[in-house]
C-alpha cells in the first residue's frame, strides 16, 4: 500500500519537476503545477501518517497482551476458522503475534492458510505434512517467516536499534532448530538504544529488552 502510494508521488513529482517535458507545456499551467505540489505535500504526509498510525496501533495492540495471564502452552488446538484462536489462557510466541494483528483487522491465520493453499510447496516441509492445516500452520515460525518474505515484508537485519521499528517482527534462532518470534513495541530500553519486545519465552506473554539477546534471523514490516 505504501509502495503504490509512493509511486503515485514520484509520478506526480515528475510532472511536475520537468519544465520542459511537452505535456506540461502544453496542459500544465502554472495554476495546474501549484495544484500538482499542494497534492504531492498531501499524499506525502497521508503516506506517513497512516504508516505511523498503524504501526503504534500494532504496538498498543501487543502491549495490551502483556496485561493478560497466559501460559506458555505448546500443544496442538483444533480451532474455529477464520478468526481462530487457542484458549485465552495459554498460548505460544507465535501467538502473541496472531493476536496483535488481529486487534488492527488482519487474521493471520486466514491469510497464511490462503496462501500455503496457493503454494504449499515453497514452505517449509519441517513437519511432514502434505496438505495445510488451518489449526497450526500459522502458528510455527518458520511459516510465519515464509509468508512475510512472500508478501514483501522483510526488512535488513542489522545490529542497529534504529533499524527495528515500533510495529515490526522480529524472528531469532535460539540454538539448534528452535525459533522464535516477537512484536518490536514503541517503549524504549532503559539506555534508549532499542525499542523493547513484546512476546512469549516460555514465561507468558511479557515486555522485555531482549532484541539481540538471541541471533535474529528474520526481521519483518507486515501489513503498516
Amino acid at each position: 500500500k505504501v509502495l503504490a502510494d509512493f509511486l503515485s508521488v514520484i509520478y506526480l513529482l515528475n510532472l511536475v519537476l520537468k519544465p520542459r517535458n511537452e505535456i506540461i507545456h502544453k496542459h500544465v499551467g502554472t495554476h495546474m503545477k501549484k495544484e500538482l505540489l499542494i497534492i504531492l505535500f498531501l499524499t506525502i504526509n497521508l503516506c506517513f501518517a497512516q504508516t505511523s498510525t498503524e504501526q503504534i496501533e500494532l504496538s498498543d495492540s501487543a502491549l495490551e497482551l502483556t496485561k493478560q495471564d497466559v501460559i506458555y502452552d505448546p500443544s496442538y488446538f483444533s480451532i474455529d476458522y477464520p478468526n481462530g484462536d487457542v484458549p485465552s489462557g495459554k498460548g505460544v510466541c507465535t501467538d502473541v503475534v496472531i493476536r496483535a494483528y488481529r486487534k488492527i483487522g488482519i487474521d493471520l491465520q486466514k491469510e497464511v492458510h490462503i496462501d500455503m493453499k496457493s503454494d504449499f510447496s515453497s514452505y517449509p516441509k519441517i513437519w511432514g505434512l502434505k496438505t495445510t492445516d488451518k489449526n497450526i500452520d500459522h502458528r510455527r515460525v518458520p511459516n510465519l517467516m515464509t509468508f512475510f518474505k512472500r508478501k514483501g515484508a522483510e526488512k535488513n537485519i542489522s545490529q542497529s536499534g534504529e533499524d527495528y521499528l515500533a510495529g515490526d517482527i522480529v524472528c531469532w534462532n535460539l540454538g539448534g532448530a528452535i525459533t522464535h518470534i516477537g512484536i518490536v513495541v514503541y517503549k524504549k530500553s532503559k539506555d534508549g538504544k532499542r525499542n523493547l519486545i513484546v512476546h512469549n519465552i516460555g514465561g507468558g506473554q511479557v515486555l522485555e529488552d531482549c532484541l539481540f539477546d538471541y541471533r535474529i534471523i528474520g526481521h519483518y514490516r507486515y501489513g503498516i
